[in-house]
């Protein structure tokens, strides 16, 4: 689930101007074919070259994502380990609104990712129902969000500064190092966030999503990445939502 706002819907064009167009002449619609071609593909540059001014690094962890009315289908390659696991790493702008879809001429290509692929396998597992290994999950990343990016970084460099930031931004290890330890058990909202600020060095948002009994359990880690998607930096804005005081870290 993404908290962040989307971008305003395309709004059709007027009546009145549908009927201008139809009362054109041959000529004149030959004229507009022309500059329509010539339109499309300036639009579709201006799409790819889109600006941002930040990613969102997401991680996400497994056990709160399985622990839920929908649960989860482990991949096609097996159970993921027990940590948190990449969603995404998402261009946004600093008025909470973000870029996506932004070039469709360049699709997900596995092969310029295949010296990648073990790593985002471990790294960066699907939980999504039916089991599959992967590929579509990462398809949907490159395509919505990677797209958005790809004036600043290809499509291999997307894929590798993610792996990257997380060995950054090493979670798990963080947090039970001050024993908060996915047991089940609840913690307070504010120790989870000062753990991960004191030992990453940057404000982190926090998600939560409910168990099946309702409570409250700890999702998703959003931190902030420069344009270049290689330096962690604090965040301009967080997503809208809130979590309840006190947290579950589920097992998985």
């Amino acid at each position: 689930m993404q908290l962040h706002n989307s971008h305003p819907s395309y709004q059709p064009e007027s009546e009145k101007s549908e009927r201008l167009r139809m009362k054109s002449s041959p000529s004149d619609l030959i004229k507009l074919l022309i500059l329509g071609l010539v339109g499309s593909s300036c639009l579709s540059v201006l799409c790819a070259a889109e600006d941002f001014d930040f990613f969102y690094f997401v991680q996400q962890w497994p056990g709160s994502f399985c622990d839920t009315k929908t649960s989860c289908c482990y991949p096609t390659t097996g159970k993921p380990a027990a940590d948190f696991g990449i969603h995404g790493l998402w261009p946004n702008y600093k008025d909470g609104s973000y870029p996506s879809n932004c070039d469709p001429n360049n699709p997900f290509d596995q092969s310029q990712i295949s010296d990648l692929i073990s790593s985002m396998q471990e790294e960066w597992p699907t939980l999504a129902c039916p089991s599959s290994s992967g590929i579509a999950f990462w398809t949907h990343e490159w395509e919505k969000h990677g797209t958005c990016s790809e004036t600043a970084i290809n499509q291999h460099s997307y894929f590798a500064a993610a792996l990257d930031l997380k060995k950054k931004a090493n979670l798990l290890q963080a947090l039970q190092s001050t024993g908060i330890k996915p047991n089940g058990e609840s913690y307070t909202l504010a120790d989870i966030k000062a753990a991960l600020k004191n030992a990453i060095g940057y404000t982190p948002y926090i998600e939560c999503n409910v168990d099946e009994s309702g409570n409250s359990q700890l999702y998703q880690v959003y931190l902030c990445v420069d344009t270049n998607g290689s330096d962690l930096i604090e965040c301009p804005i967080f997503p809208h939502g809130k979590c309840g005081s006190s947290i579950e870290f589920p097992t998985f």
